[in-house]
């Protein structure tokens, strides 16, 4: 019989907000940690450059893929035994990969770190819909998305920074013992699951499940809304960098790499606006975030160095703002198979970093900064049109007993 869901200030939501914190965090910080390491690999590696990132697109790319797996294999195992054996395996893959004699066995371990890491960013929001309690799940949310902010901004100026003082294998081997640290707090803080339920895996269950989520009349605009953000975010963090390197601005690539310091403002953002959610409603906030957003890429035309960078920081602060309210909404919203629905958000999310990100910089070679505003602002005003189609969606009706994610969405 299912467990009474977790309320906001008790000992348990407390121990579930320190976990996802350190979740959160090693996920990402293991994931992009070597970003900017990539001219150092093709340096020790003899690579070109679109070699060297093949460090990053293959551990995103496996992630991609293990994401509704992992969700189908929580079904039967469990929420918290395959987060706590995701991370752990991170740290340690994170750790060998400091000794790879060759570019190919990092290569491998990378891999392999995106297939084994994919257990934690796919059930994190699963396990949270499940515990806790409808009112609270936004303020728990933003704080895992918040981790997550954290995470891939201490990943890349930590192994920076190490890099400059010793080498990239420091760097890396620094960021494996970090994640296993986190492992561990993650493991001994998280309560185990109480209102879990074995479901069926395998094939059969991830194609009838996703067919399920699909048939819901929020869900697929939810997934879209990843796409296109994500999308939007990471072409404007994969492009601006060419533009602030160049005349008139000729900034130092060092201080280039140092605007990933504007992710905190996403720490920040998400879990404002999840508790912004909760009281005033997702359909009522969600478009008012990504207004921010929009405003924030506007303000990157100006010439004033001043303004790209507030506008940059307008445009993290909205970006997480939205993510957080949109993928709690997935939460509430989801039936079970409920990991899978987490999952498949996640799924489009990354995609779009792919997609988009790849477009933009066929637009970057051909019309500047001012071709990608246009595309940026063209894939946001997209999501502000689904934005508004959610506004009007009817909420669930009360899901049966056993069924804790079904509060009105």
């Amino acid at each position: 019989m299912p467990h009474t869901p977790i309320t906001a200030g008790s000992a348990a939501f407390k121990r579930i907000n320190r976990a996802m914190v350190f979740g959160g965090f090693s996920t990402f910080a293991l994931l992009y940690c070597v970003q900017p390491l990539m001219p150092l690999l093709a340096h020790d590696f003899h690579l070109s450059a679109a070699q060297s990132s093949l460090a990053l697109s293959a551990a995103t790319g496996a992630l991609a893929v293990s994401l509704l797996a992992s969700s189908v294999l929580s079904e039967r195992y469990g929420r918290k035994p395959m987060m706590a054996a995701s991370m752990f395996a991170g740290g340690v893959l994170t750790l060998l990969a400091a000794f790879a004699h060759n570019f190919p066995q990092l290569l491998l371990l990378r891999f392999l770190l995106g297939l084994l890491l994919g257990g934690m960013p796919a059930l994190a929001m699963a396990y949270l819909s499940e515990e806790i309690e409808g009112p609270s799940l936004g303020h728990s949310m933003g704080l895992y998305i918040g981790g997550s902010a954290f995470g891939g901004m201490l990943g890349r100026v930590l192994s920076s920074v190490i890099s400059d003082f010793f080498d990239w294998r420091i760097a890396v081997g620094a960021m494996g013992v970090a994640g296993l640290y986190a492992a561990w707090e993650f493991n001994r803080s998280l309560p185990a699951s109480t209102n879990w339920r074995p479901g069926q895996g395998g094939l059969r269950a991830l194609v009838k499940g996703t067919a399920g989520h699909m048939r819901d009349a929020g869900l697929p605009w939810l997934f879209a809304l990843a796409f296109l953000l994500m999308g939007a975010f990471v072409s404007m963090y994969n492009y601006i960098g060419y533009r602030l390197l160049a005349p008139p601005y000729a900034m130092r690539q060092s201080a280039v790499g140092a605007l990933s310091i504007l992710y905190l403002l996403g720490v920040y953002s998400s879990v404002w606006a999840g508790k912004l959610a909760d009281r005033l409603g997702r359909r009522n906030v969600l478009w008012i975030v990504m207004l921010a957003m929009l405003g924030g890429l506007l303000l990157t035309l100006a010439p004033s160095l001043i303004l790209i960078v507030i506008g940059m920081g307008l445009f993290t602060f909205g970006f997480f703002a939205s993510h957080s309210v949109a993928s709690s909404w997935v939460g509430r919203r989801a039936r079970p198979p409920q990991a899978l629905a987490s999952a498949l958000y996640l799924f489009f999310y990354y995609l779009g970093s792919s997609v988009v990100g790849w477009l933009s910089g066929i637009v970057w070679g051909h019309a500047g900064w001012a071709g990608v505003v246009a595309i940026l602002g063209s894939v946001l005003a997209l999501a502000m049109l689904v934005a508004l189609r959610l506004r009007g969606l009817a909420p669930l009706a009360p899901a049966p007993a056993q069924d804790q994610a079904g509060q009105p969405g």
